[in-house]
């Protein structure tokens, strides 16, 4: 005889118990059944809704019996036919009706008993299991129903009565020894004291009266139908990637029950466990899945976590002092007061010194508990021996469980460096001696990148997922968009990098996606957005608390500068091209790098000099090898080596500089190029990532400008500046030509001191064949004395400067 237990879910309603009903009526061909069912979905807090407003005199309750009956009606008229609807329908009545005089006495009395209680919201299981057993007669003639009342006993425990295993076990056994339909449908979660009282058999009470039964009937097996495959490696509604488990044993499936596992309850298990039965979860929506089974001896499996999972509003409250340092019994006291108290304690730590007790408890008992802990240790308190308990709320338990965890070393420190990469920060630790999980608290609003980031870690072959919040889809940005949307498959496939464009924005809109928005119509889901406001971009970004966050800023905006701190603050990791932050005032600068440092949020701006060349990424690494910069000669502006490399005898200066713009090569306002500060900031970078100190004013700018084009305020103006001064920029040509040399902006810093400005390049100088829009970087260093380092490419446009912004990002899903 099989054991089959169907949750609220399964029969939700008419539809979904006529694929219960299949399903029965398929497993019944093969064996005998037992089909234990639980109420009808949401109908066990409606009793409980209904049973509160009675009891606090509100006559809603009324309204609420109403919506039941009609639930139910509605499913007898759906299921039964027509002829046979008559007899279920009174039956429905009568219990309605009774159900109705109860909370009638509630309401007059004012007050509701546990033994009431008991009774009401067992009226749930007792509606649903007969229409069932009703439905199920059109399928399967002789299917019976039978009140678990009369088969399982408990004590006059209300709310949470303890079962009396001898007595109920005989009462199962005759039942089923002298009865012989081919399905038993009895109602889950009810029982009865011995001495004739409603009781019930609390949280997961369903599941366990399956277990009661299974384990009296030695039955082959016990299938629990619910509405996913089996238990997961994490809760599939926060963690996307989750799988379930195939096989797991009765351990390890307790462990993630008791941590917060609800397709199962811990209690569930114990009276199967004893007997060495399966228990099978299923799915009554996708009865062809495998499921997961549940028994002595799990599948071996390389991974030695089994699953990943948690439990939300913990408090932690800690007993602190010296007082209770070599003290015997301080431990007993303060478990024994929680005992009395009805205080659940659901993590337990305490440090070898004995100078501290941490206790995890839930929410609701904070208050309660601390005031008891405070008086049963106040002597203490008032002698200043121990301080009076400290109260953190809003935590949350995550586990790792594992039956083979503790066969493999080094799961602790991955867990632990893996949230911490995260910055979630971890409040304390619990591992017991079977090393079957890992415990630690943390932070409620972490719970989500904690579970993401450690499923990614143990379960999805290291595959690492970024998040991506893009500022500026301009020029540049369309581009690192149009570059992600062709790399995306290839990162997953061969780099074990998922990508994920979660925001974007330009100056006008703003969209989000938290699943990651499909690229291919990136452009209509902007235009279809929010007015944008940076603010609230940087509220969203740090509410969804992503794993791997990055904000790349792809603007020449100082407003968007000046917020980096605000995301490396919270872990989130920034890419920009915006050379402002890196040159404004060192201190500001300073302040960002040790942000990145202290909350291990990656700061990479290889963009900022040389677009795609990796130019800061070589001088990184020279330095962190001990090399020192000594002397820096460099050509860094990509837009004015190509208006000089293009501006000849027969074309005008003006209009190169306006080629320039179109291809991309100078900033949205070329004033900056040509004034030189764009180079100026770009040599600045290269200083202070070679460890020195600078500020901007301190570079030497030599304009080849007239004045008049540096006062103008506009970009019209300084075109039309540029116009009126032609002869000046042609006599700079021909000067150079008749010199035999080549027109260069050139950066260099030697001996503390750096400059920028307009340079005769003679042909012998590296500088001179520098083509179109490349850059070039000399470094002179302790290893490099005679031969510079020299590195040379192009140094502007919009596709390389996208794919250096590109190779940050994925620099950090390197990491």
């Amino acid at each position: 005889m099989n054991v089959l237990k169907f949750g609220g879910t399964s029969v939700a309603n008419a539809e979904n118990i006529k694929l219960t009903a299949n399903i029965i009526a398929k497993k019944a061909k093969e064996d005998r059944l037992v089909v234990v069912v639980s109420a009808l979905s949401g109908v066990t807090d409606l009793l409980l809704s209904a049973s509160k407003k009675a009891s606090d005199k509100d006559a809603a309750y009324k309204e609420i019996v109403a919506e039941i009956e009609k639930k139910h009606l509605f499913a007898i008229k759906e299921l039964i036919p027509v002829n046979d609807q008559s007899a279920m329908l009174s039956h429905v009545k009568r219990i309605i009706n009774h159900l109705e005089t109860l909370l009638d006495g509630c309401f007059l009395l004012g007050e509701l008993s546990d033994r009431t209680s008991d009774t009401i919201i067992g009226f749930g299981e007792l509606l649903s299991s007969c229409i069932i057993a009703e439905t199920l007669k059109q399928q399967i003639p002789d299917a019976a129903y039978k009140d678990s009342r009369e088969l399982i006993k408990t004590n006059n425990q209300f709310g949470k009565a303890i079962v009396n295993f001898a007595e109920s076990n005989l009462l199962i056994h005759n039942y089923f020894d002298t009865h012989d339909s081919s399905v038993t449908v009895i109602p889950g979660f009810i029982a009865s004291s011995s001495d004739g009282h409603n009781t019930t058999l609390g949280r997961g009470g369903s599941d366990y009266t399956a277990a009661i039964v299974a384990a009296a009937l030695h039955s082959k097996q016990l299938e629990i139908w619910t509405d996913v495959n089996g238990m997961y490696t994490a809760n599939p509604r926060i963690v996307k990637q989750a799988h379930p488990i195939e096989t797991i044993s009765y351990q390890e499936a307790m462990e993630l029950s008791h941590f917060g596992a609800k397709v199962l309850y811990p209690p569930t298990i114990q009276p199967v466990l004893n007997k060495n039965i399966p228990i099978l979860i299923k799915n009554t929506f996708e009865p062809e899945a495998e499921g997961t089974l549940i028994s002595a001896t799990a599948k071996e499996s390389e991974n030695p976590v089994k699953g990943i999972s948690h439990i939300d509003n913990i408090t932690l409250i800690t007993l602190e002092g010296s007082g209770i340092i070599g003290v015997s019994g301080s431990s007993k006291r303060l478990f024994g007061t929680l005992s009395n108290e009805n205080i659940n304690v659901i993590f337990i730590t305490q440090a070898s010194s004995e100078h501290t007790i941490c206790i995890g408890i839930q929410n609701s008992d904070a208050e309660k508990a601390k005031i008891a802990i405070d008086k049963a240790f106040e002597v203490e308190i008032s002698q200043s021996k121990i301080n009076p308990c400290t109260v953190e709320k809003n935590l949350c338990i995550v586990a790792l469980v594992g039956e083979s965890m503790k066969n493999h070393q080094g799961l602790s420190g991955k867990m632990f460096s893996t949230l911490g990469k995260n910055n979630v920060n971890i409040r304390a630790i619990a591992q017991g001696a079977s090393e079957r999980n890992i415990s630690v608290v943390i932070n409620e609003r972490d719970v989500k990148k904690a579970l993401n980031t450690l499923h990614e870690r143990f379960f999805e072959d290291n595959t690492k997922q970024l998040n991506l919040f893009v500022m500026g889809v301009g020029n540049v940005g369309e581009k690192f968009m149009d570059q992600i949307h062709q790399q995306k498959k290839f990162l997953k496939e061969n780099r074990k990098i998922n990508l994920r464009v979660i925001a974007i924005s330009n100056s006008r809109k703003m969209h989000f996606d938290e699943d990651g928005m499909p690229l291919k119509d990136w452009k209509e889901s902007l235009e279809n957005g929010e007015t944008a406001d940076k603010q609230t971009f940087i509220s969203r970004v740090k509410a969804l608390n992503l794993r791997n966050s990055i904000f790349v800023d792809i603007t020449a905006n100082e407003e968007v500068s000046k917020t980096y701190d605000q995301y490396l603050e919270e872990n989130i990791a920034v890419v920009t091209c915006n050379k402002i932050a890196c040159a404004s005032a060192y201190e500001n600068y300073s302040h960002l790098k040790n942000l990145s440092r202290k909350f291990n949020a990656p700061f990479l701006f290889e963009t900022n000099v040389g677009a795609g060349l990796p130019i800061i990424d070589t001088l990184k690494h020279m330095i962190a090898s001990g090399d020192k910069v000594h002397k820096i000669q460099a050509v860094l502006s990509g837009s004015l080596n190509f208006i000089f490399n293009n501006f000849k005898e027969n074309n005008n200066f003006h209009d190169v500089v306006k080629e320039a713009g179109v291809q991309g090569f100078t900033e949205p306002d070329p004033k900056i190029d040509l004034s030189g500060v764009d180079v100026a900031r770009k040599i600045l970078i290269l200083i202070r990532e070679s460890g020195y100190e600078m500020e901007i004013e301190d570079i030497d700018n030599e304009s080849f400008l007239p004045k008049e084009c540096l006062d103008t305020q506009s970009v019209p103006d300084f075109f039309t500046s540029l116009i009126k001064h032609e002869s000046h920029f042609n006599a700079l040509y021909k000067n150079a030509v008749a010199k035999n040399s080549r027109l260069k902006y050139v950066a260099k810093f030697e001996n503390g001191k750096a400059s920028v400005g307009l340079q005769l390049i003679e042909p012998s100088h590296p500088f001179y064949n520098l083509e179109g829009k490349d850059n070039i970087v000399l470094f002179y260093t302790d290893r490099y004395v005679d031969q510079p380092l020299l590195i040379k490419g192009a140094g502007a446009g919009a596709a390389v400067t996208a794919s250096g912004i590109f190779a940050d990002v994925i620099r950090i899903g390197n990491v």
